[in-house]
């Protein structure tokens, strides 16, 4: 039984690197789009503001989301392995 904890564990977080990942190539494709059409000042403060504002409202609930998640089944495993 401990090993199919561990297993599931393992699992669960790689899971939860697997999104972080995800999300970070995300905006990392933004920035190199935004480096082929050309920035220039301007434009890279108009899109710091809308990053700020938007950011709060998408990246902050997913990273929330994938990292409740983990923490949750976490603890059920733990309690599981505990009984």
């Amino acid at each position: 039984m401990t090993t199919g904890i561990w297993i599931l564990l393992v699992v669960l977080f790689t899971a939860a690197l697997f999104g972080t990942m995800f999300a970070f190539k995300q905006e990392e494709k933004k920035m190199k789009k935004y480096e082929e059409d050309g920035d220039t000042i301007e434009d890279e403060l108009r899109r710091s503001h809308e990053y700020e504002s938007s950011s709060l409202k998408s990246n902050v609930p997913l990273m929330s989301s994938i990292y409740l998640v983990t923490i949750v089944v976490s603890i059920v495993v733990f309690l599981v392995y505990i009984n």
